[in-house]
């Protein structure tokens, strides 16, 4: 396969389904956060917050998955929308704490429909409940594979 020019084609590859099944599961969430007025960053530090009020931004930023300077400007709109507080830690300057407001606690309440009508509009007869959970699960283990794993390039042999 070292020169078969199918390597390269896009449905070959890995990272292409993966990528473009999770476009189309954001573009699901979309129409439910938009009715709270939230995107889906932002629906998912209030995921974090909601399990664990008052956290750093690099705890939010490691569980979501983002970098801190791709997190920041999702925080400061959050915080425009009353939904979090931004505050420098006693114990650390460098760190800034965030914590819900009261708004941003009452709209769990709103948001508890929303994982059920995701898997709503899974559930087909081409995939039940059982495989959205078992693909879940892989992709949850590859998500924490990859994370430990430090990346680094092979060099090919030319």
């Amino acid at each position: 396969m070292k020169n078969n020019p199918e390597t390269l084609w896009l449905e070959n590859q890995i990272c292409f389904p993966i990528y473009a099944a999770s476009r189309m599961v954001t573009k699901l969430y979309t129409p439910f956060l938009s009715q709270l007025d939230i995107t889906y960053p932002q629906y998912l530090v209030l995921l974090t917050l909601w399990q664990t009020d008052q956290m750093t931004v690099s705890e939010i930023s490691h569980l979501v998955h983002l970098e801190s300077n791709t997190l920041t400007p999702v925080l400061k709109r959050m915080q425009g929308k009353g939904l979090i507080e931004r505050q420098r830690s006693e114990k650390d300057e460098r760190s800034v704490i965030i914590s819900l407001t009261e708004k941003g606690k009452a709209l769990r309440k709103e948001a508890m429909c929303i994982p059920q009508q995701i898997i709503d509009q899974f559930a087909s007869d081409e995939i039940n409940a059982q495989e959205i959970h078992q693909l879940k699960q892989t992709l949850t283990k590859l998500t924490d594979i990859l994370s430990k794993k430090e990346m680094v390039p092979l060099r090919q042999n030319v």
